[in-house]
């Protein structure tokens, strides 16, 4: 079993100069009054070729901060959605000036960060490297290197990614969820398909760019140790030769009408170990509305945070998730939606839909206590106060208010705004804006376990594929073969992987694989040695700049085993050790026995019908799932130290000396991916190996 830990070490210190004799404990502190929140009214102008500019002058640090907007109203991109997304990752790579690793290079130097995308794009630089790092930027969102080779590599990175979400419950979701919602054919609604993807050309990313990416379709603002009139000459010279452009008009996004009644939408993933539930629907709302600051509480009580009522119910409360969350989303358009979701067991997807309904409905009809919404505004304030703190929030606070037709002092009366919020403005705001009556609830999960418990909930249930596409309801479980038992199963696997006598000849295994990490800028290499009976080492490497690292090792002698991940090397416990010495030989099911195996069902994996057995040794369980067809493995599931289902799929069988081995393996939830690149048999292995 692969484990991945992440280490994140804080250090909080702080240091009060008091005398604690002098405080009365008795009594709470008083506050201080509000912070005030000024950047000033940023000044404006605009060049010739149509750049609109902000400036906010704010010389309390010597770095200046630049946001490009390039301001569109939302495109539907029909059969080739992804255009964009292709476009982004293009961007900057280098300019027809500069090649990439030159230009990289010298950014770096300069200790600056410059980034380009289809939306546009950020540069933050010293104030006394602010020429250069601005001409280097400008000379990247002027002058992009297009190269079809990258073009091609970019687009098989997203198709290959596409290929590996297919059963990722969340990427699912998210797709479902806003394509029902506002409609296939809806700038917010259309997806990313493998068959749109490979619609796009390389000529489309390039004409893309030409439409779109023109000046008189851009803000750019500047926040840092500048002036606006120092700024604007220098802003001339580096974007003159920015041309304009004709820039085609789209429509605005339209408002998508809710569902008229609740309904659940449920998509089936056979091999899904939890389930995500999301509440939603649309709502119209603008930052300039009056009761958007109440929607912002109503939110964040619900659902904004640790202290949300989503949160206490199912994690704290219950203990069904790692958290849930809501989100009510604004546009300057008024066209967006509210949410709240959760991921949770199979085993409490119907329970956490009524939990969910049940909070937001109190929300609407209950009042909530003084003290909470007092608590409630006072931590949304101050993380509010805190992303003042940063340059690109004031850029985006600045961009925002002549977006959205703000007031002036919008900013500088939000926490007053927030601070009037009452909780009779709560309740009005969360009967506006969270439509319990008019919801849809997306569930996506294996159904053969949770959609009887769902249709006890009462809601009508849609069923949809994974591309939100109608289906009807899928038969969940299908019959198994009358007289057929989980051991004659197991023997049909044996059967099919080479037979009892060839599984029993494999003295000593040596595989190793390419392990694929989603965002890593390197593949690491996995080898993984046994042998008889129970030895086993299993190692990850790198190479970075010419040096080989070991990221993980595992490996267990028999008598002894430890674990490192790069760090200190850490013994295993008498447990890990008695689950060592347990196992016997390289292959599992030549050692199961009658009483330990159970034939669940039959499920859909990878789709390809499959049996599900159940196996239970020495009272852990795990599930197992046998091609029908083949009597492959296809995917098993065991639990690991918390408890939580690891799933891993097999599939690209191979032989080697008449043995079937999977030269594929996947961690669905880890985004893993193990492409073996050649399998040993009793090749002999030095017990110092291990």
């Amino acid at each position: 079993m692969m484990k991945k830990n992440i280490f994140i070490s804080l250090l909080l210190i702080f240091v009060f100069n008091l005398n604690f004799s002098q405080i009365d404990r008795s009594k709470q502190p008083n506050s201080g009054p509000d912070p005030e929140i000024r950047f000033g009214t940023p000044k404006t102008f605009k060049l010739k070729n149509g750049i609109q500019v902000l400036v906010v002058e704010d010389n309390k640090l010597p770095v200046v901060t630049y946001s490009l907007r390039i301001d569109r109203n939302p495109i539907i991109d029909g059969e080739k959605v992804g255009v964009s997304s292709i476009l982004s990752a293009m961007l900057g790579n280098g300019t027809t000036n500069i090649p990439k690793d030159e230009y990289n290079e010298e950014v770096e130097f300069l200790g600056a960060s410059v980034s380009v995308t289809f939306s546009g794009g950020s540069a933050n630089t010293l104030t006394k490297n602010n020429e250069r790092v601005l001409e280097l930027w400008s000379d990247a969102i002027i002058n992009p290197l297009f190269l079809e080779e990258e073009f091609d590599k970019e687009k098989t990175k997203l198709i290959e990614s596409l290929k590996s979400d297919v059963n990722n419950i969340d990427a699912i979701a998210s797709r479902v969820s806003s394509a029902l919602s506002y409609g296939k054919n809806h700038p917010y609604g259309e997806f990313t398909t493998q068959e749109s993807l490979e619609n796009v050309t390389f000529q489309d990313v390039v004409e893309y760019h030409k439409t779109y990416y023109i000046p008189n379709n851009a803000y750019l603002v500047v926040v840092g140790d500048v002036t606006a009139k120092g700024i604007k000459p220098v802003l001339k010279e580096k974007f003159e030769g920015w041309k304009k452009g004709k820039l085609p008009v789209n429509p605005e996004p339209s408002y998508t009408e809710n569902v008229a009644l609740t309904e659940i939408n449920f998509i089936d993933v056979p091999s899904a170990t939890q389930s995500t539930v999301i509440f939603t629907n649309n709502t119209q709302l603008k930052q300039s509305d009056e009761d958007y600051f109440a929607g912002l509480i109503a939110n964040q009580i619900l659902g904004g945070g640790s202290e949300g009522y989503l949160f206490k119910n199912l994690r704290d409360d219950n203990g069904w998730t790692y958290g849930a969350y809501s989100s009510l989303g604004s546009s300057r358009y008024g066209v967006s939606r509210f949410t709240a979701e959760a991921k949770v067991r199979n085993t409490v997807t119907d329970s956490t839909v009524t939990e969910i309904v049940k909070e937001i409905s109190r929300i609407r009809t209950e009042s909530v206590d003084p003290q909470r919404l007092k608590d409630v505004k006072a931590a949304y304030l101050g993380n509010f106060i805190f992303s003042t703190e940063r340059a690109a929030t004031i850029a985006s606070f600045a961009l925002g208010q002549k977006l959205n037709n703000l007031p002036d002092d919008y900013y500088e009366t939000f926490i007053e705004n927030i601070n009037n919020v009452s909780a009779q403005d709560v309740k009005k705001a969360a009967n506006k804006f969270l439509k319990l009556g008019n919801t849809r609830i997306i569930v996506v999960g294996r159904g053969s376990e949770v959609v009887a418990g769902l249709e006890e909930i009462g809601f009508p249930i849609n069923y949809f594929d994974k591309f939100a596409n109608p289906v009807a309801k899928p038969v969940f479980n299908k019959a198994i073969p009358e007289g057929l038992t989980a051991i004659d199963v197991i023997n049909n696997y044996i059967s099919a992987v080479g037979g009892k006598s060839n599984l029993e000849s494999v003295n000593t295994l040596i595989m190793k694989a390419d392990v694929t990490i989603p965002g890593a800028p390197f593949t690491p290499q996995a080898t993984m040695r046994r042998k008889l009976p129970n030895k086993s080492s299993f190692v990850i490497e790198a190479s970075m700049q010419g040096q080989k690292m070991t990221l993980s090792k595992t490996t267990f002698d028999g008598e002894r085993g430890y674990s490192e991940m790069q760090g200190p090397r850490l013994e295993f416990d008498e447990k890990q050790l008695n689950e060592n010495k347990k196992v016997k030989g390289i292959f599992e099911e030549l050692y199961f026995k009658p009483e330990e195996l159970e034939l669940v069902s039959i499920n859909s994996v990878n789709f390809q019908d499959a049996y599900k057995v159940k196996v239970t040794v020495d009272g852990k369980e795990s599930h197992r799932y046998y091609s029908v067809e083949s009597g492959l493995l296809l995917s098993k599931e065991d639990a690991d130290d918390n408890n939580n289902v690891v799933t891993t799929n097999y599939g690209d069988y191979q032989s080697v000396q008449n043995v079937l081995f999977p030269f594929y393996m996947q961690l669905p939830a880890q985004k893993l991916e193990f492409k073996t690149s050649s399998i040993e048999i009793n090749k002999e292995i030095k017990d110092s190996s291990f």
